[in-house]
């Protein structure tokens, strides 16, 4: 596939290196020479200085070609140019726009194809990470938590801690322990090693379980690895900025929610629009501040402010100073990996937020959601199987005869639609039917393409 991204900032650098990896034709387009030369230096891509927006740039980027433009710059308004000069002159198969002002995400006529700035596909970063710690808002202990068939299959990432009815017990108990809880272990890892995923494996403190269930079942996935968390009622935001004021904005009433911003104008901006929401000037990082406000009786800390070391710094403090749980926003990725589990028990990259978002337009075949996972390493994809057993890799076969890459495990199986929906935990005899929608998780990036050639239909007969 031949991509062309506008922007080198961190978004389209992590998109970049993701799409490099898989073997894409990537171009970048940036004003930055340094940045370009930064991206040429590490990875197989070619950089193009200038305006995105300008058609000779978008030209010699090969815009004419691209199946897919995705335009990723910090600025709206360059987007939307970015979008709206490629439709009219170059009318690549598929644009995807960053956009961060609400009001512009939410008017799709402006977005239109023809009459519109011609953007297929908005992303909007603010709203990915907000969406990521509001899952783990509500569900207490989890690391991450990704919705696939439309909410009716979570993968939850958890830590196994001393309390966890299967802390001690092996993969097989799992039947004995959980009979009525439909799950499926698709990952271990211990430390930064995966662990063989054997019948006889026995989970350990600190293992990093990746577990995909029926959604009604989710809360018992978590009890079944930790002790029961109860549900965050006191919390507390350090930074005014986009992400904390949609996320103290989603949480009014359900939740205590105090915020600390450090910027006074922007305090008085917070509070006429936060009424719910206690909002304190000051600095998140200022110990005698967070003594009075009592961040030792926080069941969450929030630290996400634009600055990484300010949130590092801050989580820490509240972590030391005895809040339950502290998550902090990071955006260098070296940062994140090395915070992660640390004193900070989730660090949040914005990027790899967004990233499968965007890389849900890349995948071929019948993909039609995929989630980053391990910062990027890993991925979950779900696709539709389709077409006749003439067809299709998938439809007609059984578990055990489709060619998966080793490792790669397909962890359940959404059969039927409305009230006949079926979450099936598939076994190496269940077979496969048209429409059925699986979800598939790959320890490894390089093995996306063979996952997605499964989905894809032919006329012809694969053999």
């Amino acid at each position: 596939m031949k991509v062309v991204i506008v922007g080198a900032g961190r978004v389209g650098m992590s998109v970049a290196e993701q799409l490099v990896t898989e073997r894409n034709d990537t171009t970048v387009i940036d004003t930055d020479p340094r940045a370009l030369a930064y991206l040429e230096e590490r990875l197989e891509l070619r950089g193009v200085l200038g305006n995105g927006s300008w058609p000779s740039v978008q030209a010699s980027a090969g815009m004419a070609d691209a199946d897919l433009l995705m335009a990723c710059t910090d600025s709206d308004e360059v987007n939307l140019a970015v979008c709206k000069v490629a439709r009219m002159r170059f009318n690549p198969a598929t644009t995807v726009a960053r956009l961060r002002a609400g009001e512009l995400v939410e008017s799709a006529d402006l977005m239109a194809r023809t009459e519109g700035f011609g953007v297929d596909h908005v992303i909007c970063p603010e709203a990915s990470v907000t969406r990521f710690i509001h899952e783990l808002i509500d569900h207490p202990g989890a690391l991450q938590v990704l919705a696939f068939a439309e909410g009716r299959v979570h993968l939850l990432v958890v830590r196994a801690d001393p309390g966890g009815l299967l802390l001690g017990r092996s993969v097989a108990d799992i039947a004995v322990v959980m009979p009525t809880a439909p799950m499926r272990i698709v990952a271990i890892y211990r430390g930064d090693a995966e662990v063989p995923l054997m019948p006889n494996t026995r989970f350990q403190a600190g293992d990093e379980v990746f577990v995909l269930a029926d959604s009604r079942f989710r809360r018992d996935v978590l009890a079944a690895f930790r002790p029961p968390a109860e549900r965050v009622r006191r919390l507390m935001i350090a930074g005014g900025g986009r992400v904390g004021h949609r996320l103290a904005s989603e949480l009014g009433g359900e939740a205590q929610v105090k915020l600390i911003e450090f910027d006074r104008s922007r305090c008085d901006v917070l509070a006429a629009q936060l009424p719910q929401t206690l909002i304190l000037n000051g600095d998140a990082a200022d110990e005698d501040l967070l003594s009075d406000e009592n961040v030792g009786e926080l069941d969450l800390f929030l630290a996400l402010t634009n600055d990484d070391e300010d949130n590092i710094m801050s989580a820490m403090l509240a972590k030391r100073m005895g809040a339950q749980r502290v998550v902090a926003l990071i955006n260098r990725r070296a940062y994140a990996d090395m915070m992660q589990g640390s004193a900070i028990d989730i660090a949040v990259s914005p990027a790899q937020a967004v990233i499968g978002e965007l890389l849900t337009h890349v995948r071929r075949g019948a993909v039609v959601a995929v989630h980053s996972l391990r910062r990027g390493a890993a991925e979950a994809l779900e696709g539709v199987a389709q077409g006749t057993a003439q067809q299709s890799r998938l439809v007609g076969r059984t578990v055990q005869r489709i060619d998966l890459p080793d490792g790669a495990r397909i962890g359940v199986i959404v059969r039927g639609q409305g009230d006949a929906t079926q979450v099936l935990m598939p076994h190496h005899d269940t077979l496969v039917q048209d429409g059925d929608h699986l979800v598939v998780f790959m320890p490894h990036r390089r093995m996306v393409r063979q996952v997605e050639r499964l989905f894809q239909v032919s006329a012809t007969f694969f053999g």
